[in-house]
C-alpha cells in the first residue's frame, strides 16, 4: 500500500543485477528510499519508487527479486518502456551496452539516470545529451563522489577559504584486483577487456573529471600514461583470459587557476594508506587530505619544518600535525543521496545539474587520456556545449 500524499514513480532498473548495480543502486539507494517512506517534497508529498528490474537473464532477475522484495522483472526491455507507469529509466549495465539502450528510454520518452561512463566514444555521449534535450526529458548521470563523506568536508574547506591559493592536488586511488585463480577477482572480467569496455581510464577518469571540476577548478588539459601490468587473469567461470585493457593509470591533469592535479589509478597496487582513495590539496595557508569518509587537515600555522637527514629517524610524528575535519549530522549513502536528487529533480523540477553534458566531460576526459597515452604529449581539453 502506498501512503497518502505519496506519488507512486515507475523506475526501469536495468543492470541491477551486477555487483554495484544490486549493492549500491537497489539495495542501497531504492530500496532504502522505500523503507524510508519516500522521497519528500514540497506540499507535504512524498515520491514513492516502485521499481521493475530489467535483465538479460531471468534466473539472475528471479533470484534477485526474491532475495530484495521486487516484485516486478522483465527480460524484454521495450514491454518495460511502453508502460506509461514507468517514468524513470536507469541503466547500470556494462559500459559498451548502456548507450544504445538510454537512447531507446530517451526516445520512449523516458527520463534518463544512468551510470557512467556514458557512452565509450565522445560522439556517442554528446549525442545522448543532445536527444535528451530535443525530446525535453530529464537526465542525469551518477556521480556518486560528490557525495562521499570526506570529500563532502574537503568541499567544505575548499569553499572556507582554507587553502589560500590551491596550486596542487594529488590523488592516489586503487587496490590489488586478484586474478581470479587462486583467489576471486573483485571485479568483473570484462573491466579488463577493451574489446568489451574496460580499462581503468575509461572507468576512473570519468570520476576524476567530475571530482576535479567540482571541488578546485576545470580540468583544462591531460597528460596520461597506463598499463597493462598484469596480462593474463581467469574470469567468473575460472576460464584463463587476456588481458587487453590497462589495469594502471598515471596522470597529470592541468587546472584553471593553475593548479596541476596528479592522480594515480591502479587496480594492481597494494594499500598503505588511509583509505583506497586518498585525494590532498596543497595551499599556501594549508592543506588537507581527504579519504572516503574522513577528512584531516593541516594549517600553516601547525606545519613542522623538517630538514632532510637520512642518517637518522626522523624525530617528527607527521601525523600528529593533522586535524580531523568533524562531521555536522549523518552522512547518508553518497549513491542514495544522488539518487533521492534526481528523483525531486523528476517530480518537483528542482535543480540537477549532473546531466548528460556533465557526463560526456568524463568520457571525453577519458579518450583524450587515451590518446596522450598513445601519442605520448599533452592534450588540451576544450570546453563542451
Amino acid at each position: 500500500m502506498t501512503a497518502a500524499g505519496a506519488r507512486t514513480i515507475g523506475i526501469i532498473m536495468n543492470g541491477v543485477t551486477g555487483r554495484m548495480g544490486t549493492s549500491q543502486h537497489l539495495t542501497r539507494s531504492i530500496l532504502a528510499i522505500m523503507r524510508q517512506g519516500g522521497v519528500p517534497i514540497d506540499g507535504g508529498q512524498t515520491i514513492m519508487p516502485d521499481p521493475v528490474l530489467v535483465g538479460r537473464n531471468a534466473v539472475k532477475l528471479q533470484r534477485l527479486c526474491a532475495a530484495s522484495g521486487v516484485t516486478k522483472w522483465t527480460t524484454d526491455l521495450n514491454a518495460a518502456l511502453a508502460d506509461p507507469a514507468n517514468r524513470i529509466y536507469f541503466d547500470a549495465q556494462t559500459t559498451g551496452r548502456r548507450c544504445a539502450d538510454v537512447a531507446r528510454a530517451i526516445a520512449a520518452g523516458k527520463h534518463v539516470y544512468c551510470e557512467k561512463p556514458t557512452a565509450l566514444t565522445l560522439n556517442d555521449a554528446m549525442d545522448l545529451y543532445h536527444r535528451a534535450v530535443q525530446a525535453g526529458v530529464k537526465h542525469g548521470v551518477v556521480q556518486d563522489k560528490l557525495w562521499l563523506p570526506g570529500l563532502v568536508k574537503l568541499k567544505a574547506v575548499a569553499d572556507s577559504g582554507f587553502f589560500g591559493r590551491v596550486f596542487a592536488v594529488r590523488g592516489e586511488f586503487g587496490y590489488w584486483v586478484f586474478e581470479g585463480d587462486a583467489a576471486p577477482a573483485q571485479r568483473p572480467s570484462w573491466n579488463y577487456r577493451k574489446e568489451d569496455g574496460g580499462g581503468i581510464i575509461l572507468d576512473m577518469f570519468a570520476h576524476w573529471r567530475y571530482v576535479l571540476d567540482n571541488l578546485f577548478g576545470r580540468v583544462k588539459a591531460v597528460s596520461a600514461t597506463a598499463a597493462t601490468h598484469i596480462a593474463r587473469r581467469w574470469d567468473e567461470e575460472g576460464r584463463p583470459y587476456e588481458c587487453t585493457a590497462d589495469d594502471a593509470a598515471y596522470a597529470v591533469f592541468e587546472l584553471e587557476g593553475g593548479i596541476v592535479a596528479q592522480f594515480n589509478s591502479s587496480w594492481v597496487t597494494r594499500v598503505r594508506r588511509d583509505d583506497l582513495l586518498t585525494i590532498q590539496a596543497d595551499g599556501s595557508k594549508g592543506s588537507a587530505v581527504a579519504g572516503l569518509r574522513k577528512c584531516f587537515i593541516q594549517p600553516l600555522a601547525a606545519t613542522p619544518r623538517p630538514v632532510w637527514n637520512p642518517d637518522v629517524d626522523n624525530p617528527i610524528d607527521f601525523r600528529a600535525g593533522w586535524s580531523e575535519v568533524p562531521s555536522h549530522g549523518e552522512h547518508a549513502n553518497a549513491f542514495k543521496a544522488q539518487w533521492e536528487l534526481f528523483l525531486r529533480h523528476v517530480a518537483a523540477g528542482t535543480p540537477f545539474p549532473w546531466d548528460l553534458l556533465e557526463g560526456a566531460k568524463g568520457v571525453q576526459l577519458a579518450e583524450l587520456g587515451l590518446e596522450s597515452w598513445r601519442r605520448r604529449t599533452w592534450l588540451d581539453v576544450p570546453p563542451l556545449a
